[in-house]
């Protein structure tokens, strides 16, 4: 698939849980029904807000084949494999069944801080070992390394089978750096939900979203608004989203929106440790946040 097929609203989907920590399948099946009834553009499998550090391999195999077989084709998906360990992160392109995926999206590496060079060699060994076109994510504030405007060009323009990032940075001269000096065919696509209609302006795609969990008919509506450049009508869809998407992250993702979905009937509010429910204060104000929209 081209960057363009990823236009308008992917969905990093969470991972359901049951009570005893064993993956809810009958709540995942909901979850994606809920989020294809939404209208979005894409979902994205085994990200950050999946859980995926606390799934094991071959849980996380279990995951992938389960979400293309419910999908049946309906939305393209993304595979998220990624990490710290390059060698690890080709092993799993190897191994993992990617029937049903259009794309990978891979994190730069975390907590090992490689420098420019490093994260660019990473990225080179996995665009040559994918079967499939690649999404780099860069999200310096879960990584602690930002991968630079410079380095992501540099990347754009030596490996073709990366086609877009998925941009956290938060930083918007780096995002309009790459927006203007990338190679054509290469697309920026924004990580932070509370950004993604300024992104847009600026020349983004869309977004790969937390939020659009919890509300996937308004939000991917607001993205679609601003896709078509009616920006009067997204803006105020957007500013009704502000204060939700704060609540989603104030206590950490997936806690805030697994708080959501467990409130409308979604999921239940599990996780695996360290992940934690959000307190009861916060839960209070996403209940009375609901309600907004």
């Amino acid at each position: 698939m081209l960057a363009k097929d990823f236009r308008g609203t992917g969905v990093a989907i969470i991972t359901p849980f049951a009570e005893n920590g064993s993956i809810d399948w009958v709540s995942f099946k909901k979850l994606i029904g809920f989020l294809t009834e939404g209208k979005v553009d894409y979902l994205v499998v085994m990200g950050t807000t999946g859980e995926n550090v606390t799934i094991t391999k071959e849980e996380k195999q279990e995951i992938f084949r389960f979400v293309a077989s419910e999908n049946a084709g309906k939305l393209p998906l993304v595979a998220g494999i990624g990490g710290n360990n390059t060698a690890e992160v080709l092993e799993g392109l190897k191994q993992t069944d990617l029937r049903g995926y259009q794309a990978i999206l891979s994190v730069s590496p975390y907590y090992n801080k490689p420098n420019q060079e490093g994260i660019f060699q990473h990225y080179k060994l996995i665009s040559e070992a994918s079967p499939l076109p690649v999404i780099m994510y860069n999200v310096p504030g879960r990584t602690g390394m930002n991968v630079t405007a410079e380095t992501t060009v540099r990347i754009a323009k030596a490996c073709p089978n990366i086609i877009a990032t998925k941009e956290a940075s938060g930083n918007f001269d780096q995002i309009m750096q790459i927006i203007k000096n990338k190679p054509e065919g290469f697309e920026v696509i924004s990580g932070d939900d509370e950004i993604t209609l300024p992104m847009i302006a600026v020349g983004s795609i869309g977004v790969i979203s937390v939020v659009a969990n919890a509300f996937p008919g308004k939000f991917s509506e607001m993205v679609r608004l601003a896709l078509d450049e009616n920006y009067p009508a997204a803006r105020e869809l957007h500013y009704k989203f502000v204060d939700i998407i704060n609540s989603l992250f104030e206590e950490g993702n997936p806690s805030g929106v697994k708080a959501y979905l467990s409130e409308m009937g979604i999921c239940g509010n599990y996780f695996r440790l360290p992940v934690y429910p959000v307190s009861e204060k916060l839960h209070g104000k996403i209940r009375a946040l609901m309600q907004t929209v």
